[in-house]
């Protein structure tokens, strides 16, 4: 495939123009049209014809193809399909808040962990994603919508601890002053546990907000529904989690999805207080979205509130996630899970 010029950072666009036998001052106007999010090379006005030419024929702009798009008729969410270059398929989605638009972006096509109650566990693992792949969900969007995105959560398709070099990458080019200059501190990373990566990503001094699916506290249990717990279990995992807060300095958000019968009890929030007491971190209480072909179900409305209770009479923050784009399959993966099928099924 053509190089993609999103994986580039400024200083290697610059290697990469004058190795063409280009101006080094070009690098910056072709980052400039990159980061506006063009779909072609056509579009730098500014740039000779004869140079756009030959990055056309050696290079590619990487903005995505919209394979489909969901508006909710509830909220302003949207979620993408993506269709990436060698034709695998990932999915974003844009949410809208009172203080801007946020992305959630997918990091890998298809998703090792196997987690029980997550579409993208249906579906085999195809790939990671590069770091321009992933700047590019938002740059994509950016551009469909004529919207400026300000926050990021790296919370879609994948693990991105899994794909770590090319996620550092990225955190370190969407920060970058020349591009779409988003602060760190609006940017959360979600990983289901992968232990060794939590203490890479501590050593990095990139102050994002750490997320943790956590989804149970007892052992035997996450275990059940998370096989990562099986390698790295609770006690390694908070562990982690403590080396990071004291690294960083930063607060960790665990967040738990509530599932109707196996992890919404009282004894589960008791004892998930106590797992947590004296941790600077926060608990977000996620209603589980309905995946098709899952025999989970969301927890009801009151085991929810009673759960949050026990979290704050232990002094534990804690919030529930306000439901975004119920109606246009929100559960992460499973608007992928049904192309992908589809496809397969079709190809058939």
């Amino acid at each position: 495939m053509k190089l993609n010029l999103l994986d580039l950072n400024p200083t290697e666009l610059k290697e990469y123009v004058t190795s063409l036998g280009f101006p080094a001052f070009r690098a910056k106007q072709i980052y400039e049209w990159l980061m506006k999010g063009v779909w072609s090379f056509n579009e730098m006005t500014n740039v000779p014809v004869a140079m756009r030419d030959v990055l056309e024929e050696n290079s590619s702009v990487g903005l995505l193809k919209i394979r489909q798009k969901l508006q909710s008729e509830i909220d302003d969410t949207c979620k993408y399909i993506f269709c990436l270059e060698d034709g695998c398929i990932i999915e974003s989605v844009l949410m809208k808040y009172k203080y801007g638009y946020s992305i959630c972006i997918s990091s890998q096509a298809g998703c090792r962990m196997g987690c029980k109650f997550c579409a993208s566990s249906d579906i085999p693992f195809s790939r990671s994603l590069s770091a321009g792949e992933m700047l590019a969900q938002i740059l994509t969007v950016n551009r469909d919508k004529n919207i400026k995105i300000g926050h990021i959560v790296i919370m879609g398709i994948g693990e991105p601890l899994d794909n770590y070099e090319n996620v550092i990458k990225f955190l370190r080019n969407v920060g970058e002053p020349l591009g779409v200059n988003i602060s760190y501190r609006k940017i959360s990373l979600s990983t289901c546990g992968v232990v060794p990566g939590i203490y890479r990503l501590a050593e990095e001094n990139i102050p994002i907000t750490l997320s943790i699916s956590l989804h149970n506290p007892f052992d035997d249990q996450r275990s059940l529904i998370m096989p990562i717990n099986r390698k790295y279990n609770l006690d390694k995992l908070l562990e982690a989690c403590n080396s990071y807060i004291v690294k960083s300095g930063r607060r960790i958000t665990f967040e738990y999805a509530m599932i109707s019968g196996v992890n919404d009890s009282s004894e589960h929030a008791e004892k998930l207080s106590a797992r947590l007491r004296g941790m600077l971190c926060h608990v977000n209480l996620i209603p589980m979205n309905k995946v098709s072909g899952k025999s989970f179900e969301r927890s009801h409305k009151r085991s929810i509130e009673q759960f949050s209770q026990i979290l704050e009479k232990s002094g534990i923050s804690v919030t529930v996630r306000r439901e975004l784009g119920r109606d246009i399959n929100a559960a992460c993966g499973q608007l992928r899970k049904q192309h992908v099928e589809t496809e397969t099924t079709e190809s058939n």
